[in-house]
């Protein structure tokens, strides 16, 4: 029996496992993906929001800002790409001027430093291919941009580093409450906890009522996103959004950690796990993003993706005990990323409330380090060439990631399992031309690597093969 069973490896449910890492418990992760942050964890804005938007006196409010000041360490100290660039929220009238000097106060309220509201030219003198339309803007210094699905790694891999166990591909099918403790239900037989914790995502109203009386529903909300060249990285330096409204945060302009440029997301209902991308959806985001900065270019987009929100109706985060030794952390929709490694502080103070002992280790294994071999001066690369020559071997020419870099990422706490888990740890695929010339390379690794046949190998989740069937050789003369 395990003392804390976790539902869910996106950031939330990462981040709470790698809190409960750190003491003398006995800690599951469960996640039915062949891998961690599979869900809108990765598939999303990639800010770290100041936390001047949420409604004073939420959880949400004061998570968001505790969280950014958490994430940005974190990534720090687990070697994640993270930069602090500030955001700007624009106006273009005197109405919107109003909503800004309410998300000023706002944000005084909810504790968020540096907070100041810029006219329009000064917005223009910090960021230059904004609109002449932008009347005002709001500053918030403390916003940062990351790699989402690196920080949800990071955070998994400590915890399986001090003894969390992770079983991909486990779905939980159902829970029982018998005694002291619940019986976990899954695909692959049952499990026993003396607590769980409910971090599933768009599915989590789903979780909840396998244990508690129904008390909410996820409305899953899709959006949809372009990712440009990076000849358009420059565009904007800053985190550009428009002023909010009920469909949410809008349509921002932003740099990304790894030099590209992100535009997204619009805001439509949609079932749960529809990650299409819509003709009409990336219309609506190309015209909305022009009214902030017009010259955007999206002849260099290179890739389109969209992910799924788990709002639920309601303006707060759905975080709590809702049945014996049952904790949600649900509805954990944007800021959900920034908020997620104060959510994880959360989760144990409130595990610790109701009788989960907490004792520290006396060991904490903490820290990460990658090897990024294009980062490196070119007498580090000789050296690192001269120890190991499979960083002599470049693999991705884009992103010049290098045969060395994917197989330090087998030998890391949580491999890869499929071409897109390569990608989301080292990058290969990612550059201009999105796996075009790496992704056979890549495919022939995870081969030899998993020990299966190319054939078998997935581009993603379970079941997205690449290859399928035998080629045959076609006679010379058809």
């Amino acid at each position: 029996m395990t003392d804390v069973l976790i539902i869910g490896c996106g950031v939330s449910g990462a981040a709470a496992a790698m809190e409960l890492s750190r003491y003398k418990l006995s800690v599951t992760v469960l996640e039915r993906e062949n891998d961690v942050s599979m869900g809108s964890s990765r598939a999303n804005s990639a800010i770290v929001h100041a936390g001047y938007d949420p409604r004073p006196g939420t959880l949400m409010a004061r998570l968001n800002v505790r969280g950014n000041e958490l994430t940005r360490k974190l990534c720090a100290d687990l070697d994640v790409p993270c930069r602090q660039c500030g955001s700007l929220v624009l106006a273009f009238s005197e109405k919107e001027n109003g909503t800004l000097r309410e998300l000023l106060d706002r944000g005084i309220k909810n504790g968020v430093p540096g907070l100041e509201i810029l006219s329009g030219d000064e917005a223009r003198r910090r960021e230059p291919n904004l609109s002449g339309a932008v009347t005002a803007a709001l500053w918030a210094p403390t916003a940062a941009i990351c790699s989402p699905w690196e920080l949800c790694l990071a955070m998994a891999e400590t915890a399986v580093k001090n003894g969390a166990e992770l079983r991909l591909g486990t779905e939980v099918t159902g829970l029982e409450r018998r005694d002291d403790r619940w019986i976990v239900h899954t695909n692959r037989g049952e499990t026993e906890a003396r607590y769980v914790i409910n971090a599933a995502g768009v599915d989590s109203d789903t979780v909840h009522d396998m244990a508690a009386p129904h008390e909410f529903d996820v409305k899953p909300s899709r959006g949809e996103y372009y990712i440009l060249d990076k000849s358009e990285g420059g565009r904007v330096n800053t985190v550009v959004f428009q002023c909010p409204s009920e469909r949410g945060k809008g349509v921002l302009v932003a740099p990304t950690v790894h030099g590209n440029l992100i535009v997204g997301p619009n805001a439509e209902p949609a079932p749960r796990h529809d990650t299409a991308t819509t003709a009409s959806g990336l219309d609506f985001v190309k015209e909305t993003a022009k009214l902030s900065v017009p010259g955007i270019d999206f002849s260099q987009s290179i890739r389109n993706f969209s992910g799924v929100r788990a709002n639920s109706g309601r303006d707060d985060f759905i975080i709590g005990m809702k049945a014996p030794g049952f904790l949600d952390l649900a509805a954990i929709c944007s800021p959900g990323l920034t908020s997620a490694a104060a959510i994880g502080e959360y989760a144990v103070e409130l595990l610790g409330r109701e009788g989960l002992a907490l004792e520290k280790k006396d060991v904490f294994l903490y820290g990460r380090k990658r090897t990024r071999f294009k980062e490196l001066s070119d007498v580090e690369r000789a050296a690192l060439i001269a120890r190991d020559p499979a960083y002599g071997r470049v693999v991705c020419r884009c992103e010049t990631v290098t045969e060395g870099e994917i197989l330090e990422a087998f030998r890391s706490p949580i491999p890869p399992r499929s071409v897109d888990g390569v990608k989301r740890r080292v990058n290969a695929g990612m550059g201009r031309c999105q796996g075009g010339f790496c992704g056979p390379r890549v495919v022939e690794i995870l081969s030899r690597m998993l020990g299966i046949p190319q054939d078998e190998v997935v581009q993603d989740r379970t079941g997205s093969r690449i290859l399928v069937g035998e080629t045959k050789e076609v006679p010379e003369n058809v």
